[in-house]
């Protein structure tokens, strides 16, 4: 009973992050179908035709789908879908990164920030290129710790959107925190994940019955 109440903070937070995943991508669709407001300065980025609709599309999808990997019920009973879920992920990820890195490039905040989001773009190509291929070589560990940081940095336009309130808010400017934030978005997740896998690995192994349990 402890081990099970002690799980209902992890599922929580699992939860509150797919329901934010899943608002921005679906708000972020705005951009595919033509329709609600739009960014001026995103639309004025050099290189937005034709790279933003690609990185909408894959960093979208790849957000609206995401949050379902990380539930045990789906990996352990339905193998399948978790793999096939998995494959579309994996390839929205690297769409999106690779039409990020010359919006990145073409970003109207100056170079400040096309380093910050071009630095996302690399560490998200990468760490899902390996979270995929520990997959294929059936190391499944390495596979799982790859993808959570795949997944930390998919969640940086999670991130990006929370902290942008926040300059202002503290009485600075907009850009000036908007430049600060393209870095901070990516790399407070990626801390926050490192943490977490240290933190796992040190914790004491449990039984295969309580973790089916509390899965």
């Amino acid at each position: 009973m402890t081990r099970l109440a002690s799980n209902w903070p992890t599922r929580i937070l699992r939860a509150v992050i797919a329901v934010f995943s899943i608002g921005i991508a679906v708000y972020s669709y705005r951009y595919l179908t033509g329709t609600g407001s739009r960014s001026p300065e995103v639309l004025a980025n050099t290189f937005a035709n034709p790279f933003l609709m690609l990185h909408v599309a894959g960093g979208a999808t790849a957000l609206l789908i995401g949050s379902l990997q990380f539930f045990p019920r789906l990996r352990s009973r339905r193998s399948g879908v978790h793999r096939l879920v998995g494959r579309v992920y994996v390839g929205c990820c690297l769409l999106g990164a690779a039409a990020g890195l010359p919006l990145a490039l073409g970003s109207t905040a100056g170079p400040i920030a096309s380093g910050g989001f071009a630095s996302l773009a690399v560490a998200w190509f990468v760490t899902t290129s390996l979270g995929w291929r520990h997959a294929t070589q059936r190391r499944f560990a390495e596979h799982r710790r790859w993808m959570l940081r795949s997944w930390a940095v998919t969640t940086a336009a999670v991130s990006l959107r929370l902290m942008l309130p926040v300059p202002p808010a503290l009485g600075f400017d907009f850009f000036d925190g908007y430049r600060l934030i393209s870095w901070l978005c990516w790399i407070f997740n990626l801390a926050v994940v490192e943490v977490y896998l240290r933190w796992s690995a040190r914790a004491p192994a449990r039984p295969a019955v309580e973790l089916a349990a509390t899965a």
